[in-house]
């Protein structure tokens, strides 16, 4: 199965999302051991992503998000993070659910997301 353009780049701010949660700054490096990509592969999402104003990268080679990086980060880190916690309360192991998820976080449209999402409020 082909990753989605979209697919890939809504993993890239995920984790970057991610790791600026976890570290003062996030560096390309970080990225690659976090994502398992190798630094070329990283290299290259890392600028296209600036090219696209989703992330900016000052001097010192340290990553943030724009405001519209961000947003897709949220969504994107915000769904997985509830079909997880659906899918743990379903009974799935939280290792399963969670890398399961993240398959799952990108084939919803917004319109059937939407409706699940308002279905499982009260689960999650």
């Amino acid at each position: 199965m082909t990753m989605r353009k979209d697919e890939s780049r809504e993993d890239y701010l995920e984790t970057i999302l991610i790791l600026s949660k976890e570290k003062d700054f996030v560096r390309s490096i970080d990225i690659v051991k976090a994502m398992g990509f190798s630094k070329p592969s990283i290299s290259v999402a890392v600028n296209k992503l600036n090219k696209e104003n989703l992330i900016s990268i000052d001097r010192s080679g340290h990553i943030t998000l724009t405001e519209k990086g961000l947003e897709i980060a949220e969504k994107t880190h915000e769904r997985h993070l509830k079909i997880t916690r659906l899918l743990v309360n379903l009974g799935v192991s939280e290792e399963a659910a969670y890398v399961d998820a993240h398959k799952l976080q990108h084939d919803f449209s917004d319109e059937t997301w939407a409706v699940i999402n308002r279905r499982i409020q009260h689960l999650v």
